[in-house]
């Protein structure tokens, strides 16, 4: 069920507490998903947020480590890096701004990739920004990530949802979500639990 307000989530069985964006749906509910992975819809658009726990790439350095994982979830969305795929921004997050303080850096990122759903073939323009948080304590990266869609292919699945508006992700651009409330929901990640990492 979405919610129609912000509301706290609790994720990974209650480790982290998350506030999030009005209409958004728990993927956990439809579908099963990996352990180290949460992921909310938005209830009538194409749009996601995915929050991951990842192995901390101790080898990069924190300037470089958001790119890093935009390459990485091009890889895995099996997109060739010159498929209209590319980095538009890339910086570092105050630590004043987040509520996660167990952090050692945090870094925001924008980019670009045209990426098909599933097995399709018909490929849609997304904008990807994502949220890093640096936890090498832990041996962790934590990512953040907000899949806009740009424009739908005629021929994807996600065409039977609200058709995309020039410079929107839906027919009725109040309910999209935006950049500022994806910030939002990034900036207010806790941690309740530390007993979550390995």
């Amino acid at each position: 069920m979405a919610t129609n307000g912000t509301h706290a989530q609790a994720l990974f069985g209650g480790s982290f507490s998350v506030v999030l964006p009005p209409h958004a749906i728990d993927v956990s509910d439809i579908r099963e998903l990996p352990d180290n992975q949460e992921v909310f819809m938005h209830s009538s658009t194409d749009q996601s947020i995915i929050i991951e726990l990842l192995e901390y790439q101790g080898q990069v350095p924190d300037e470089d480590a958001a790119r890093y994982h935009f390459d990485d979830v091009t890889a895995i969305n099996g997109v060739s890096a010159g498929d209209g795929t590319e980095v538009l921004s890339v910086g570092p997050i105050s630590r004043d701004q987040i509520a996660l303080k167990e952090l050692s850096s945090a870094w925001f990122l924008s980019g670009r990739q045209r990426v098909a759903k599933f097995n399709e073939q018909a490929k849609n323009t997304v904008n990807m920004h994502l949220v890093l948080f640096r936890l090498p304590q832990y041996t962790t990266d934590i990512l953040i990530t907000f899949n806009d869609p740009t424009m739908i292919s005629p021929l994807s699945s996600s065409r039977g949802a609200d058709p995309v508006q020039p410079g929107g992700s839906s027919a009725n651009p109040a309910q999209c979500w935006t950049l500022e409330q994806f910030r939002a929901t990034a900036h207010s990640l806790r941690l309740l639990n530390p007993a979550v990492f390995p």
